[in-house]
Formats: C-alpha cells, structure tokens, sequence
C-alpha cells in the first residue's frame, strides 16, 4: 500500500515511519522541517519519497498524493499555545492546514484518513462526584492554583471529585489553543468524510514519551524536560504537587496503534483513545527518571500553568477491541529505556 505520512519527520512521525516499513508499505512523507520543530535537517531513509513542504500549500499536497491510498496526518502545530498570540499559528498550520489536505485528498480520491489527535480534547475529562456521579470539572481558577488548591471541585457542590477514565464518548472540552485546533481537526475531517464517503480514525494521543522526543524546543513533554534536568545534574522541577494523573504511553507503542488504524479502520469516523491503561502520576515519572538516570531527587515546586490540566487519563478498550491493538512497552522499562539514550 502507499500512503502519504505527513509530519513523518516529527518524534512521533519518524516512529510511525520506521513501522510503516516494517510492514512493507510504500511511504511518502510530506514534512515543513518548520524549526521550532526540528533542531536540525532531517534526511529520509532510502526509498522514501520526501517533500519537504508545508501541509497548507496544495501544490505540494497534489503532487505528495499521486497514487497514494491512504493518509497518515501527524504534521501539527504542539504545544499548549498558552499565549494569545500563538492562536494565528495554530488556526493556520493545524486548522488550515488540516482544511488544505482534506481538500487535496478529495481532489485525488484518497478516502482513507488516520488524524493524530490527541486526549487534550477532553479537558480536564471526567470526575466523579460523590453526590452527583460522572461530572466535567470546571476550569480551575488562577486564584485557587495561587493558593495551592490544585484538585479540581465538583462543579455543582464543590466537593472534591475523585478520577476517572476518560472514555471517547464523554464531551469535549478543549481548553488552550492546540486543543482547541485538535477538535477543529477533528470536525473538519468529520465532514470531508461525510462529504466524500471516506474513513477517519481519530487518534487521541495521551502523553507520549520514548527516543527522539523533542528535548530543547518549547514543545517538549514534561518526560523529556525531566530527562534534560537530570542530564545537566539538576533536580526535575514538577509542578502544583506532582499528583497530576496522566497516561504516559510509549512511542512504539503509539506507532504501531496508528499503523493498526490506518491497516484495520476501513470505513465510519471514529475516535480512539491510544494509551497504556495505566495512569501514573508527574511525580511518578520524575522519580523513576531520576532513579534510573542516578540524578538528584525531584524537587515539587507548586508552580503552575494556565491551561494544564489536572488528571486526564483515558480507556484505551476501544481501541484494544476493535483494532485488536495492545501496548508492548511497560512504564518501568520505558524509563530504563530513557536513560541509556
């Protein structure tokens, strides 16, 4: 099979990638290199066709699309885009740029499409409410976050919640400029499909970590600004308390789920949460990096960001069911991993 792999040279692109050839399928990446991205040039791997050009120019998307069956769009704007005046950039390179290739795609008659979403859709999810069961927790304040009230009320009593997996059904609610990007991917995609008849598998990435994540750009995971802490001999600064829940999932792992849809979801839009199924906590992770990188302790500052959320963790059994998919790499060797690269 050919498929068109957007962002193919990226962390999580460069992974999907190597398990696309693996399995034998003819690849073309399509990739802007956009630096804020990469810190260096990137070079295919032999018998890669490669455009380096950028997702919103439809030329380059004409050409990337001939003979292509299926596409892989990973290329994206990340981050939190916790600034204002970061919303242009993502409106275009994500919204725009997604608009640009559902476009293309039409244009060529490609009707197979795997998005890389992400869990930032959900917000802050799902928390359960002792008096009033599964409830969307409401934006945290900044004067509570000041205060070092970091858990989040019920929004109806204002009683502590306590968590609960986030399942593909439960409402969006996206929070900060990727997120809301995300969602627009999303809905966009929702209507080329029904326009045109094609198949969307939606990707909803957790927290992704493994070789080649980004280290040094503004868009690193809290996994890889750890490891450059520990690296450069200082103590891992995690934020609020470090009781943060989230879903750290390897990038191989990732990979071959994103392969798994683009092979087995033939047909309908559908969402798929991709994670390990077992939630750790920040200060879990910043532990192990530093136990197995023989760094100093971490260090839980109660700072904060706006716009991070508290607990987001995912049920990954559709994707288990349905695509027959299942992680391979385990919390503890993925952070022995870490600390040999």
């Amino acid at each position: 099979m050919k498929v068109l792999l957007t962002g193919g040279a990226g962390f999580i692109g460069q992974h999907v990638l190597n398990e696309l050839m693996t399995r034998g399928d003819e690849v073309c990446v399509l990739d802007s290199l956009r630096t804020d991205v990469h810190g260096s040039r990137w070079t295919p791997p032999p018998g890669v066709e490669f455009h380096a050009a950028d997702v919103r120019d439809a030329d380059a998307l004409d050409r990337a699309l001939d003979g292509v069956e299926a596409v892989l769009h990973l290329a994206a704007k990340v981050g939190l885009g916790v600034d204002v005046q970061d919303l242009p950039d993502y409106a275009s390179s994500n919204d725009g740029g997604t608009a640009e290739l559902l476009a293309a795609m039409a244009r060529a008659g490609v009707k197979r499409l795997t998005l890389a979403s992400s869990m930032v859709v959900y917000g802050e999810g799902v928390g359960h409410c002792g008096r009033h069961g599964a409830v969307t927790p409401a934006p945290r304040a900044e004067s509570a976050l000041a205060a070092g009230q970091f858990e989040p009320p019920c929004p109806q009593c204002g009683e502590p919640l306590a968590t609960a997996l986030v399942s593909e059904d439960a409402p969006l609610d996206p929070r900060n400029a990727y997120a809301s990007s995300k969602v627009a991917q999303e809905f966009y995609a929702a209507n080329w499909a029904r326009v045109t008849g094609g198949s969307v598998a939606a990707m909803r990435y957790h927290n992704v970590y493994g070789p080649g994540m980004p280290r040094d750009t503004p868009y690193a995971g809290v996994a890889a600004i750890f490891t450059s802490a520990l690296r450069r001999g200082e103590a891992p600064q995690v934020f609020e308390d470090g009781g943060q829940r989230r879903d750290f999932v390897h990038v191989r792992d990732v990979a071959a789920a994103t392969v798994r849809a683009c092979e087995a979801h033939l047909s309908s839009v559908r969402a798929f949460n991709v994670g390990s199924g077992t939630p750790r906590t920040v200060g879990d992770m910043a532990r192990a990096l530093a136990e197995a990188l023989k760094g100093p302790a971490p260090r839980v500052t109660g700072h904060y960001r706006l716009g991070d959320v508290r607990h987001i963790t995912a049920d990954s059994s559709r994707l288990r069911a349905e695509l027959n998919w299942a992680p391979q790499v385990s919390f503890e060797d993925g952070m022995r991993e870490l600390a040999t690269l």
